[in-house]
């Protein structure tokens, strides 16, 4: 790890000159100072937090293809270069997406190092800040814990000069989830009382994800998450966050439909209000729909676009900003970690656009077509396919999503995540606690109301399928499946089964991501490759 050490201390001397205000983030003019001017200036770790932020941008660039494209929810055309590996688990530890996600975590915790060894010096009025670097350290170990399962903890700001790196060994999972807990609980403290901005970390983004550790850890601790979760649920109009819904009486009449009894009283029809359900859906991720509602088929005829306008919201709990500025500098998980530019460009989302099938990725598996139809998700299908009409049973339809509908890198969709819709089938996880099935009132309150939003019918009695199924469908194409998989320990079974329908090579070794082989060659004797590379 040595060279990644070297290669990230250039990423302290070019730090962002960057600003924020309430509900946006300003990531525009780009200054240069150093560790040293930064921490005499007297905003100079407000510029240190942002930076982080700005570091954290180059994360999502590529997780699709790790972590979406690894799902039976994806599949990548059979032609296009590595993708169908990745897909086929077919990896090895010199894929350079895989090795480029594991640098660009550890670049982020760099710099989110650098701000809590100096914390300390932070005036009483930026100490949010330091739970921002709290936040940060334990989000980007959280990525990799997940994706890599045995890694490295770093703690502290390494001397490329020596050999600490050596001191850092790889950590089995359940000690590195006890050190995130610990991180995600010291953010919450200091980002207690801070403003919320759902661009910058704050005390109930903090709450959230610290629940999801608990999910996700190998002995997951149901209690702990469920008391957090539901001091955000019980309480969530204080913090902000809820459903992006429509009532009926809110909802538009697209057409005129005659009560029988008053014929100059128009009706508003259960299609006309799932489509007004579908519209406001698609606003969760910054998405306005362009079209009509036919009176053909009763759905809406049109598109997805997005707008910058609808994407802070009262759903988004926290998400990464992006601009689309036309530029040549674009921000992509290849940037150099010494690249300041303006957040002009989002490199995330290229697979997952419509660019995205150009590539042979961000194509649809038959099985996830299979429950995502029209008919099955009449208010999820219209905001996540809408660019060509699924045939289930030709193999060479290439449905691709439209949650993020621009196209190219600079496309300005945010990146989302963690929302208000997460946080409710977190809870009634947490309430399952691992069982078969639930009657519980509170989990089944939850659960439904992601359910209703979707325009599908209450259950009375919640089974942890259900829960599966239901978190498959609303977050699909948001990186979630593969970890919702593996924390409800069903990735054997259904990966082995969409592997041996479609010829891979998957093994439940390969649930994790190769150790990148630069890593290992840095520090020969330090780390281990993971089983099955």
């Amino acid at each position: 790890m040595k060279k990644t050490f070297k290669y990230i201390k250039v990423c302290l001397v070019m730090i962002a000159f960057l600003s924020s205000c309430e509900e946006e983030l300003d990531l525009n003019n780009p200054n240069a100072f150093s560790l040293e001017e930064l921490l005499q200036t007297a905003d100079g770790f407000e510029l240190l937090a942002v930076g982080v932020i700005d570091s954290y941008q180059k994360i999502p660039a590529n997780e699709f293809l790790l972590i979406e494209l690894r799902s039976d929810n994806s599949r990548a055309n059979a032609q296009n270069g590595v993708y169908p590996d990745i897909d086929a688990y077919n990896m090895d530890a010199n894929n350079g997406d895989a090795a480029t996600y594991w640098s660009n975590n550890y670049a982020t915790i760099f710099r989110a190092n650098s701000i809590i060894e100096n914390k300390f010096l932070a005036p009483e009025e930026f100490q949010y800040t330091i739970g921002e670097a709290y936040f940060f350290r334990a989000l980007c170990h959280f990525n990799l814990v997940r994706a890599y399962e045995n890694v490295p903890y770093l703690d502290k700001v390494l001397d490329i000069n020596s050999d600490e790196a050596e001191n850092y060994p790889q950590l089995p999972p359940s000690e590195v989830y006890a050190k995130i807990v610990e991180d995600f609980r010291t953010s919450i403290a200091f980002l207690n009382g801070a403003p919320q901005n759902r661009y910058r970390p704050s005390e109930g983004a903090a709450i959230c994800l610290l629940a999801k550790t608990f999910l996700s850890q190998p002995n997951p601790n149901y209690a702990e998450a469920e008391l957090l979760l539901a001091s955000i649920v019980e309480n969530n109009a204080s913090f902000g966050y809820d459903l992006l819904t429509i009532d009926r009486d809110e909802s538009e009449n697209f057409l005129f439909d005659a009560d029988p009894n008053d014929p100059t009283v128009n009706i508003l029809t259960n299609e006309e209000y799932l489509a007004n359900q579908a519209i406001t859906f698609a606003k969760v991720f910054g998405n306005e729909f362009v079209g009509e509602f036919s009176s053909d088929n009763l759905r809406l005829d049109g598109s997805f676009t997005n707008n910058e306008g609808l994407e802070i919201n009262e759903e988004i709990i926290f998400s990464i900003s992006y601009e689309a500025i036309n530029t040549d500098n674009v921000v992509s998980s290849q940037s150099g970690l010494d690249d300041q530019v303006e957040t002009d460009a989002e490199g995330f989302s290229n697979a997952m656009t419509a660019s995205g099938p150009s590539n042979g990725v961000n194509v649809a598996t038959l099985d996830l077509l299979s429950v995502m139809t029209p008919e099955l998700q009449p208010v999820r299908f219209d905001g996540t396919f809408r660019s060509i009409t699924v045939i289930a049973d030709d193999l060479l339809n290439d449905t691709f999503n439209s949650k993020y509908p621009s196209s190219g890198e600079a496309n300005g969709n945010d990146w989302i995540i963690l929302r208000y819709a997460d946080v409710l089938l977190l809870y009634a996880e947490a309430i399952l606690a691992g069982g078969d099935s639930t009657t519980d009132t509170r989990a089944i309150e939850a659960f439904n109301q992601v359910r209703l939003r979707a325009g599908l019918e209450e259950v009375v009695n919640l089974t942890k399928q259900q829960l599966l199924e239901e978190r498959r469908v609303e977050f699909v194409y948001e990186n979630q499946r593969l970890y919702d998989l593996i924390r409800f320990n069903e990735a054997d079974n259904v990966l082995g089964a969409h592997s041996n329908r479609n010829g891979f090579l998957y093994t439940s070794d390969k649930i994790y991501l190769p150790i990148p082989q630069r890593e290992l060659d840095n520090l020969p004797g330090v780390y281990n490759q993971n089983n099955g590379y």
